[in-house]
């Protein structure tokens, strides 16, 4: 469905924003939900006054939305914090304020480290508490570096202001939807359950009114999100929980979805209904994220996975019983503290057994506070990267092969921007490569039927053949 365009009116009101407006920068980092709550502050911002500006030299709020599972994510923020205190310095021999904000994980995990190696930050705000931003802009409490990381008692959702439709269409025909946060799985290496919190999700109704304030202004795929989003159990109209395969057939009937998607699912929720939702629903597309992040069942015990190689081998076979053609990516961590060259090859083996379209692999880095930072055994760097490439290499191989045995057929390609170059546009396939090919921009936020022309390691070559049925994903 093609973007609404702004009316005469909403463009006269964004020259007068431009030239009144104070502005905001906000720079995300990491996770798909990171995406999501940098969009969400957005528009909490947006409902104080602040337009969103995309060069941070302009901004008087500045916001980094951190993210604390990658390796030296801490150290990674404070070279930004560097930079951004001398920035603010600038402004200020200039007569500009500049209000810089730490949000995200980074800020629930090391938020009094932030303040006492960065005065220059005004705030710290863990990813419960960003609603109350506007509070904290009015009020400046407690002086430079307050922090803002308690789990609080009211749902930070029922307190956010909607996106505008100008917000919304800015982003694009894709949209991300929280529908649930926090994990309950505790595995050795993550530090998600300490700075998510525990396992919670939005009631039915809540989400599928985003969902219908997306796809009014234009959105055609949703993806639902969550740390664990298959152990949703949001409250129905009736009160009772609800499965996430429940809420993606109730998301299949909002007007103006054309595709659904949802990230990111540990093995032991994959219910039958959900995995049967893959057959029956129309609309979601034949793609799975489900990460293993290890083929040795004594590293998986290990990292308190809870799951069993084998386990998660007929989670994927009863998976493409039910959708043959679906396609699954995965996480992995190489040089898990312990990990010897024979368990590393027992990962080698699974994903050869398995076949990914795509995956992510990680060495193993130390998170503060989790159990695996204090196992003995941890590796040499060098051992780790040597593995980390020869499973990469692997994966590299498998996705290649992926793309091309796609070459000749017929995807339903939802357009969501131009190319780089003119008369190019790029959409994403039900498999979410990008699919290169020619045609008018006035296709961007429409789907098309697209033959597979060519296909490199990242991405595909099609040519447009037809305007795809608005029943989503359909493969001719």
């Amino acid at each position: 469905m093609p973007s609404t365009p702004a009316t005469d009116a909403e463009l006269r009101d964004d020259v007068h924003r431009a030239r009144t407006a104070p502005r905001a920068f906000i720079k995300s980092f990491g996770c798909q939900m990171n995406v999501y709550d940098s969009q969400r502050m957005a528009d909490v911002a947006g409902q104080e006054g602040y337009e969103e500006t995309a060069h941070v030299e302009d901004a008087d709020l500045v916001i980094l939305n951190t993210c604390h599972i990658r390796e030296r994510a801490s150290e990674k923020i404070f070279s930004e914090l560097g930079k951004l205190r001398g920035l603010k310095a600038e402004r200020a021999r200039q007569g500009r304020a500049t209000t810089l904000v730490v949000a995200g994980c980074v800020a629930q995990a090391e938020g009094e480290e932030i303040r006492r190696r960065q005065p220059a930050v005004d705030f710290v705000v863990g990813p419960q508490n960003y609603h109350r931003l506007p509070q904290l802009l009015r009020e400046r409490p407690r002086g430079p570096g307050a922090i803002e990381t308690e789990f609080p008692v009211e749902d930070k959702f029922d307190r956010l202001p909607p996106a505008s439709a100008r917000a919304i269409r800015a982003r694009g025909a894709t949209a991300f939807v929280t529908v649930q946060e926090g994990c309950d799985k505790f595995c050795a290496f993550c530090v998600v359950p300490y700075t998510r919190g525990g396992e919670a999700s939005r009631p039915v109704g809540a989400i599928l009114d985003e969902i219908a304030r997306l796809t009014a202004a234009g959105v055609g795929e949703i993806t639902l999100i969550g740390q664990n989003v298959n152990a949703y159990r949001g409250r129905d109209a009736n009160g009772e929980a609800s499965s996430l395969a429940a809420l993606l057939g109730a998301a299949a009937e909002v007007p103006g979805v054309l595709r659904l998607r949802y990230a990111t699912s540990h093995p032991n929720d994959m219910s039958e209904a959900l995995i049967a939702a893959h057959r029956d629903n129309p609309k979601l597309a034949p793609y799975l994220h489900l990460p293993i992040q290890a083929g040795s069942d004594r590293v998986l015990a290990a990292m308190n996975r809870k799951h069993r190689a084998r386990d998660y081998l007929d989670v994927v076979q009863r998976v493409r019983r039910a959708r043959p053609d679906i396609a699954l990516s995965s996480d992995f961590i190489v040089g898990f503290p312990g990990e010897s060259d024979a368990e590393f090859r027992e990962t080698l083996a699974i994903v050869a057994e398995v076949g990914f379209a795509s995956a992510y692999a990680f060495k193993y880095s130390p998170r503060p506070g989790t159990p695996a930072a204090e196992l003995d055994g941890q590796l040499d760097e060098a051992v780790k990267a040597e593995r980390l490439a020869a499973l990469l290499a692997l994966l590299a191989r498998q996705r290649l092969a992926f793309n091309r045995s796609l070459i000749g057929r017929r995807l339903d390609v939802l357009f969501d921007k131009s190319g780089r170059r003119e008369g190019q546009i790029v959409g994403r396939s039900p498999y979410m490569q990008s699919v290169h090919a020619e045609g008018a921009a006035s296709r961007v936020g429409a789907m098309a039927s697209v033959e597979i022309v060519g296909a490199g390691a990242n991405s595909l070559t099609g040519r447009i053949v037809a305007p795809a049925s608005r029943d989503g994903v359909q493969i001719a």
